[in-house]
């Protein structure tokens, strides 16, 4: 069966998932994902609005997944497009999983987030996935990737900080 469900899913991914944030903490791990805030966007409750997050880095674009392919990770249900990227998310979600949360990567620059993203402006920077609110953002944001992932990179403690207290909602 191609489809992991939530009851499946729940103990596997979320105790996977925080020792995969933990170790990643431990050794040097990417700071811009050191909670589990997942974007879901204002309606639906799915990452990245059910876009493959896999597809950014295969594809080298956007790319719409299916329910039939789902994982949850994080507490937040993520779909792909074929069940391989279900598999090479599920064996290295870091690897995949957007920045900051899946949050606007231009906002949390300025110490905020917006959940509004379009899930079609991304740039893949040193190997890692940003969402951006949109495609001239992105622009811009990629064209000073090194000050902007720096200074979003500072500002993401305190912004998941807020998140976790809801101050965004």
């Amino acid at each position: 069966m191609d489809v992991l469900t939530r009851s499946s899913a729940r103990g596997i991914g979320r105790s996977v998932a925080r020792t995969v944030l933990a170790v990643a903490a431990v050794v040097g791990g990417s700071p811009a994902f050191a909670d589990d805030s997942v974007n879901t966007g204002y309606f639906g409750g799915v990452a990245i609005m059910g876009y493959d997050t896999v597809a950014y880095f295969t594809a080298g674009k956007a790319t719409k997944g299916s329910e039939k392919f789902s994982y949850e990770w994080l507490g937040t249900p993520w779909h792909f497009a074929n069940a391989e990227h279900r598999d090479m998310f599920i064996s290295e979600p870091l690897k995949y999983a957007p920045q900051y949360g899946g949050y606007c990567a231009g906002e949390v620059i300025n110490g905020s987030v917006t959940v509004n993203i379009d899930p079609e402006a991304f740039k893949i920077i040193d190997g890692k996935l940003y969402l951006i609110y949109d495609k001239k953002h992105a622009e811009g944001f990629a064209a000073h990737a090194e000050d902007a992932v720096a200074r979003a990179d500072g500002n993401w403690p305190k912004v998941a900080a807020d998140l976790e207290m809801d101050q965004y909602h």
